[in-house]
């Protein structure tokens, strides 16, 4: 009798154990709640998003959850957490606890070879080979023909008009500048039809990964598809241009096959070369044309902040002789013009926020995340913190004259530690070229009063910011 009880009790014990330790971790869950199954909090985050009421969003669940709750988002259940001791947390976990994916929708749309999605060596090697073209030594290269591409689309969209939307206008700019210097499209039918294939695949990026014929997803899902066979005939093409003694740094792409590992084969498979062009494409298409966008309005709206811009690239001008272009030099000497580009980013910082998912479960802040989650972070939670920016909603350039005065971890417009974009360069040295361009060349005023702006998952000012141009009387060749 006594050993028949002891089998019993050591049959029931792992069993008792297991549903204690699922109690006890399903008590440990962020408070929260999933909502609708697939659907979960997606519609209202992105109706908030729309109405540029996110930030107040995410504010309300602090309040009712504290920093960090549960929710589910695209699909996945989710935990939301925030502060600087989140963000550090966010970014330097890489491949142990943390893997770097995305919602499915970036996933599918972008694919799942992009440094994005890579952790760990996977990520370090396909960082290391972008930043091998996109570091400042090379782009300095660059910098003339970076002005050349500016001039040509003011010539084309700006010169001779009373009236232009600026929005639009920079997202083609920031389109041709990817496709010049990145990729090696001329101008012409190539360029013209991945714009349109490009124009779907962005508003499928941030959605519901539903994949029927009347969504955003699938018509994001075919775009995508149709851009990659027109990246793989570009790759045969550049290999053969290779072959033929065409100089590796012409272009990113170039630049990527070029690079060998130890056994002397590419570093990089065309997959991940490809993969990684589509999250370029969409990361720097939208990130510099909206910071662009909004220091046009900042620079429209904020005298003080105008006169001092202006001032500073009118002493670059005058030090150049008529036709020479801008250099590296020039763009070092665009200190305070950087310092208002970084107030900008912090006040609206372009990418809202971002996604991880846990590889096992994940003790954080008193909680347990369960393996396979997402954690979701929000840039604006430590940009507009009041115990970090003094008076955060004021906006004061001057923060950042001194970087390193900046506690770790809470500017994080791209990033930070490993997770830095690496298109970090690329996006300054475009951004303060073109603004040298524009307040030499005009004075503008903005049309529309209403000040406000949406997020489709990116900011959009009213209207795309129409604004009323006056041109210069001397306008630089």
């Amino acid at each position: 009798m006594m050993n028949t009880f002891l089998t019993f009790s050591l049959f029931l014990l792992p069993i008792f154990f297991l549903l204690f330790r699922r109690r006890r971790s399903a008590k440990r869950l962020p408070p929260g709640s999933l909502g609708i199954p697939l659907v979960g909090q997606s519609l209202s985050l992105l109706r908030a998003m729309k109405a540029n009421t996110a930030e107040s969003w995410f504010e309300e669940r602090v309040k009712k959850y504290g920093p960090i709750s549960k929710l589910s988002l695209f699909g996945k259940p989710t935990v939301f957490i925030c502060g600087q001791a989140a963000n550090k947390f966010i970014f330097t976990n890489d491949g142990g606890k943390l893997s770097n994916q995305q919602t499915m929708s970036i996933r599918r749309v972008l694919g799942d070879r992009n440094i994005l999605e890579l952790s760990g060596e996977d990520h370090k090697r396909v960082r290391n080979a972008l930043v091998s073209f996109l570091k400042p030594d090379c782009l300095k290269m660059y910098v003339t023909k970076m002005e050349q591409e500016v001039r040509r689309h003011i010539k084309m969209n700006w010169e001779g008009k009373q009236k232009v939307t600026v929005l639009p206008l920079m997202k083609t700019l920031s389109f041709d500048m990817i496709c010049s210097l990145l990729f090696g499209i001329k101008h012409g039918a190539r360029r013209d039809k991945l714009v349109e294939y490009f124009q779907q695949i962005i508003e499928g990026v941030w959605s519901i990964p539903v994949n029927l014929p009347f969504t955003r997803f699938n018509r994001s899902l075919k775009a995508s598809a149709k851009v990659q066979e027109m990246l793989k005939e570009l790759l045969r093409e550049k290999r053969i241009e290779l072959l033929k003694g065409a100089p590796s740094h012409q272009d990113l792409i170039s630049c990527l096959l070029s690079i060998c590992g130890e056994d002397n084969k590419e570093l990089l498979s065309d997959e991940e070369i490809i993969h990684n062009v589509l999250l370029i494409m969409v990361a720097g298409h939208d990130t510099s044309s909206i910071l662009i966008t909004f220091l046009v309005r900042l620079l429209a709206s904020n005298p003080t902040v105008y006169e001092t811009v202006l001032k500073e690239q009118e002493e670059i001008a005058k030090g150049k002789r008529l036709g020479e272009r801008l250099t590296w030099e020039d763009l070092v000497k665009m200190k305070y013009t950087w310092t208002v580009a970084m107030e900008t980013l912090r006040v609206t910082p372009p990418v809202f926020g971002g996604f991880r998912k846990t590889k096992q479960d994940v003790e954080y802040g008193g909680y347990l995340i369960p393996k396979d989650w997402q954690i979701f972070w929000v840039a604006a939670m430590t940009h507009m913190d009041s115990s970090i920016f003094q008076d955060p909603t004021n906006f004061d350039p001057t923060r950042f004259e001194d970087q390193s005065s900046i506690p770790p971890y809470s500017f994080i417009a791209f990033g930070a530690g490993i997770r830095k974009c690496p298109g970090y360069e690329f996006a300054k040295f475009e951004t303060l070229v073109t603004i040298h361009c524009l307040v030499t060349q005009f004075t503008w005023e903005l049309c529309c009063k209403d000040n406000r702006f949406s997020r489709d998952p990116m900011p959009v000012p009213t209207q795309g910011l129409p604004i009323q141009l006056t041109p210069k009387r001397i306008a630089v060749a």
